[in-house]
């Protein structure tokens, strides 16, 4: 076996602490990095997410371009973040009102029999 076909030893990887309190924007990437780091397992995804948090530290990514890579490690670590979307019907108030007297009438004189 050469030197490049061995199999290497995978590295624990580390947390990043490279938070800036001070800049709104970066503490908040750094807590969404943070949080998705302690979900995933692997060594080698967690390497990843040091090399995303520290290109977007070093200015070499935008903010948004760090929240779309960052999103496709959330999907992995967590199968809950999908949150579906709910439709909210509505009413006016005058249709609202109004069926409220509907019933109200219809449950006073219906209820004497």
């Amino acid at each position: 076996m050469t030197e490049e076909s061995k199999p290497q030893p995978t590295e624990e990887a580390t947390k990043l602490m490279i938070d800036k309190p001070s800049d709104f924007r970066f503490h908040a990437a750094y807590l969404a990095y943070s949080e998705t780091w302690d979900k995933i397992i692997s060594q080698e995804t967690k390497t990843e997410l040091n090399e995303i948090i520290s290109s977007l530290s070093e200015e070499k990514i935008s903010y948004s371009s760090f929240y779309k890579r960052l999103d496709e490690y959330r999907r992995q670590g967590s199968a809950h973040y999908a949150f579906p979307r709910k439709r909210i019907e509505t009413q006016r108030k005058r249709d609202w009102r109004r069926m409220q007297n509907k019933d109200m009438r219809n449950k006073r004189y219906r209820g004497k029999r």
